[in-house]
């Protein structure tokens, strides 16, 4: 069962990215032949209009087939009022767009459906307290709950790492203890860590953990709203970062994952509760969306490229060199695929 609904993931996030490049061509009056989830062999096709929706084999992706648009072979062009070539540049700019944009609206949607269900966060109260710590040595102690650090005011766990490493001096923290107030002045520590692409940071502690309890916070419209533009906006960021860490070097290429594995977690998210498989929809939605914008010819980003350069010079991009170029796009992203593939066989050996 959780397979089956990680394909239908994976299903539902392909037709909104495509369904976002469909609306944006036939706003612009361009013919699409052909709206695909899936490649290979078309398993269910009904035409609509001059649309043929299909449903194919392979669901590793889909399509939107413009007229006069041909991945395959560039040369299959067509200037035809309804073509796709046949617009200007900022126009074709626009209906690439429009895939990854949906990708980011369908994560916000999915965040703001998230505040509405509510969000469990861990409150702010004092679990255990460290020895030879600064929290020892100020007297904090456990079930004690933090209500301010440096005249901020504190809610939730979260924040509490925020704020003591939002300066470099001393931390002034008001606790509550036994419905009574105190203030306790703390010199943290500095330790090395690693952030969560195994680079070495330095970080500021006081030594303490939460005490565990929970609660659940609902937002209200506007709440939910911030919400869910913060989230996909930090899930925007954290995905490029991802993407530039991977290709300087920084993240090994054995962290690469592929499709199997985007399943096996999807699965998993969907066994922990309606909650976690939308937090890791929405991630992949964005992923896909930050993916796709990638300068590749294969992708839309290779697409904004070359319509980027006809702008700027005035003319299009030789037939020989978008030919050259297409071909070693779809190269590359081939070999990303095999080896996310190749990582995740490795991955299900060491099981």
């Amino acid at each position: 069962m959780g397979i089956l609904i990680a394909l239908l993931v994976l299903s539902v996030l392909i037709f909104f990215h495509e369904l976002g490049h469909f609306t944006a061509a036939r706003f612009f009056g361009v013919q699409v032949d052909v709206f695909s989830i899936g490649f290979g062999k078309r398993l269910w096709t009904k035409k609509i209009g001059k649309t043929e929706w299909s449903i194919s084999a392979i669901p590793l992706g889909g399509y939107v087939k413009m007229k006069g648009q041909d991945d395959s072979d560039p040369t299959k062009i067509s200037y035809d009022e309804d073509s796709y070539n046949s617009k200007k540049p900022w126009q074709r700019i626009i209906i690439l767009l429009a895939g990854p944009f949906a990708n980011f609206l369908m994560a916000f949607l999915l965040y703001f459906a998230i505040a509405n269900l509510g969000v469990p966060k861990l409150l702010a109260y004092v679990g255990t307290v460290g020895k030879d710590t600064p929290a020892l040595a100020a007297g904090l102690q456990k079930n004690d709950k933090l209500m301010q650090i440096n005249g901020m005011n504190i809610r939730y766990w979260e924040e509490v790492g925020k704020q003591i490493n939002a300066t470099s001096g001393d931390v002034t923290v008001i606790i509550e203890r036994n419905k009574l107030l105190h203030t306790l002045v703390l010199k943290p520590k500095v330790i090395e860590d690693q952030n969560i692409f195994g680079e070495k940071v330095t970080r500021r502690i006081i030594g303490i953990s939460p005490l565990g309890e929970q609660t659940t916070v609902y937002f209200g419209l506007i709440d939910g709203l911030n919400y869910a533009w913060e989230e996909t906006k930090k899930a925007s960021v954290l995905i490029f970062q991802s993407v530039q860490k991977l290709l300087t070097g920084v993240v090994s290429p054995d962290k690469l994952g592929g499709i199997i594995t985007i399943v096996d977690v999807t699965a998993q998210a969907s066994h922990a509760g309606i909650l976690a498989l939308f937090f890791f929809t929405a991630l992949i939605s964005v992923n896909l969306g930050v993916l796709n914008l990638l300068p590749i010819p294969a992708l839309d980003g290779g697409h904004i490229m070359f319509n980027l350069y006809e702008m700027i010079t005035g003319k299009s991009a030789s037939e020989k060199v978008m030919i050259y170029i297409t071909m070693v796009g779809w190269a590359l992203l081939i070999a990303l695929m095999m080896l996310g593939l190749y990582n995740d066989i490795n991955r299900l050996m060491e099981k």
